[in-house]
């Protein structure tokens, strides 16, 4: 739990490189990218001042209008509800602006490099998030089937768990070619990491995440596939996961995804704030103190509700308030579905291979709730029948197969106020609370909780009114992030590669994909950043832009990382 997978190369004598979440599908250095001195390109300067439509505020929207404001365009940010999309922190009405609760993203591994990049950018602060018996998490608590196990590292539990564990790391190997990855990725060797995945895209595009366990040796208890399921080892359980394709499953756990998580201090959504406020140091065409808020005279334009093309193939968007403008280039970051839905499109805006893997985009559903409390009381020290210290805490970071799934407890010292997830769900998990109002959702936590811990009165400690959200029922979203099922892999290296542009009919150039779900990596705001880089880079193309040579962006380097391409027939 505390580390996906111990394998050989985390135990080498050598000290090893930092791993990055740059592939495996396209092993391509964004944080090398973004941190040359060089820049990420220039456009001519008959394109300073360009409007280019970037639809949708969140993480990638304002990091991809962010860049192009820096090379000397006018990004114009369309935003149906508020900035940060999925990085979405609220507080509690009644309580201290200090207690936070992200609903959306609120846990980032290291190895979101390109992320950190602009996290480093705005001066936000992280710390280790509490997961399941990571080292910062003082207690955790595994209860399945009735039966609670107290553990704070993962000797403490049962000799079963630790056999799912090992059972997971051999899969892994055996299955996946995990220690050859790792050394790989580590190492930032592209044509091992191609030789290697190649292979495994081909032969395991059609399989689910549950099928991979069945077909190991390592494996073959269904206790230990049912156990894994609920528990997991990483985050918590797997189970949700196990219709989707195991590729998905594969690249979390190569780039450590899963592993060493950590929170921005006051919440993620302070991100794409700050960089919608902020003023670059170095900027092209536009006056010192320029910042994306200042180019929108403060707030973004409304929801885009038609997207058409009209003559010259530009992009023309109209909006909420019946605005029409035409663009001669426009990024999409909002997620795939409102194209289907929402937003009044017209059909020729993309090929029709890449609308049919726009309808194909599976979404997992995902829901959450939070209570502020007066203080962590969790950290008291629990006592027996005869009123004898145990020196165990009273209440710890939760996983169970009841109800709540998953409970985290967090808090910024022990005499201040704190906030409790009382759960975090997916899928058909989610679904079972979806009829629910905040408060009902709260009754049945609590009752759950006080099941595993019939001795904590959580009641007496809340202050304030629950928050919850359920992404499937948010009118704006549909779903909290994509994950392919088996068969995928050939809709996503559509939607991913769409950036490049220079294949497609003239017809069909100028609008680009962006966003969580066009990443490989979905659900993990790297993708994000990732997607939006490639969308700056296709922008900055088509306008007759380039890079400086000596640093390649990632049009430049697309022949030779391209992802594997299956065939159709």
């Amino acid at each position: 739990m505390t580390s996906t997978v111990p394998n050989a190369v985390q135990h080498a004598d050598v000290q090893q490189p930092p791993i990055t979440m740059f592939g495996p599908d396209f092993p391509y250095a964004y944080d090398d990218f973004l941190a040359h001195p060089a820049g990420l390109g220039q456009i001519p300067a008959t394109e300073h001042g360009t409007e280019v439509a970037v639809i949708g505020g969140g993480l990638s929207g304002i990091v991809a209008a962010y860049e192009l404001m820096k090379m000397g365009l006018k990004p114009v940010v369309y935003e149906a509800d508020e900035i940060g999309g999925r990085l979405r922190t609220v507080g509690f009405d009644g309580c201290d602006p200090s207690l936070t609760a992200e609903m959306g993203a609120m846990r980032f591994p290291p190895s979101s490099t390109a992320l950190q990049h602009y996290i480093d950018l705005v001066g936000l602060e992280t710390r280790p998030f509490p997961n399941p018996l990571a080292e910062s998490t003082p207690s955790t608590v595994v209860d399945l089937k009735g039966e609670s196990h107290y553990a704070t590292t993962v000797d403490d539990l049962p000799q079963v768990y630790r056999d799912v564990m090992n059972a997971w790391n051999a899969c892994l190997e055996e299955g996946a070619d995990f220690s050859d990855m790792n050394q790989a990725m580590r190492e930032r060797d592209v044509p091992r990491i191609r030789e290697i995945w190649a292979k495994l895209v081909e032969k395991l595009d059609n399989q689910t995440f549950y099928g991979f366990l069945c077909e190991s040796e390592s494996f073959k208890s269904f206790r230990h596939r049912e156990i894994f399921g609920q528990v997991g080892f990483g985050t918590g359980g797997w189970d949700t996961d196990f219709p989707n394709s195991i590729l998905e499953i594969l690249r979390v756990v190569y780039t450590e995804a899963d592993d060493h998580h950590r929170g921005i201090v006051g919440g993620s959504q302070q991100l794409p704030v700050r960089l919608w406020e902020r003023e670059p140091e170095k900027i092209v065409h536009w006056a010192f103190g320029t910042s994306l808020s200042t180019l929108h005279d403060g707030a973004p334009r409304p929801a885009v509700t038609r997207l058409h093309r009209t003559a010259g193939n530009r992009i023309t968007v109209t909006d909420a308030d019946g605005d029409i403008r035409t663009f001669k280039a426009a990024i999409f970051t909002a997620q795939s579905w409102m194209l289907l839905s929402k937003i009044a499109c017209d059909d020729s805006l993309f090929p029709i291979d890449h609308w049919t893997a726009i309808e194909r985009t599976h979404y997992m559903e995902s829901s959450k709730l939070f209570v502020p409390v007066d203080r962590p009381f969790w950290l008291d020290k629990a006592v027996d029948d005869r009123g004898n210290p145990t020196g165990r805490d009273v209440m710890s970071m939760t996983l169970t197969d009841r109800m709540t799934r998953g409970t985290y407890l967090l808090d910024d010292g022990p005499d201040k106020p704190a906030v409790i997830c009382l759960s975090y769900t997916w899928c058909d998990d989610s679904l079972k609370w979806l009829p629910l109002s905040a408060n009902e959702r709260m009754e049945v936590m609590l009752k759950s909780l006080g099941e595993i811990y019939p001795k904590v009165d959580i009641r007496k400690h809340i202050i304030g009114n629950p928050v919850t959200v359920s992404w499937e029922n948010e009118p704006y979203f549909m779903g909290a992030f994509k994950a392919n099922l088996p068969g995928h892999y050939r809709y996503q290296r559509r939607l991913f590669t769409h950036f490049m542009q220079d294949v497609l009919p003239e017809d069909k150039r100028g609008i680009f994909l962006a966003g969580d779900d066009i990443s490989w990596t979905a659900g993990w705001a790297e993708g994000a950043v990732q997607t939006a880089l490639n969308a700056v880079w296709g922008v900055m193309h088509q306008l007759g832009g380039t890079t400086d040579p000596s640093n390649p962006g990632p049009g430049d380097v697309y022949d030779e990382i391209a992802p594997v391409e299956l065939p159709e027939d």
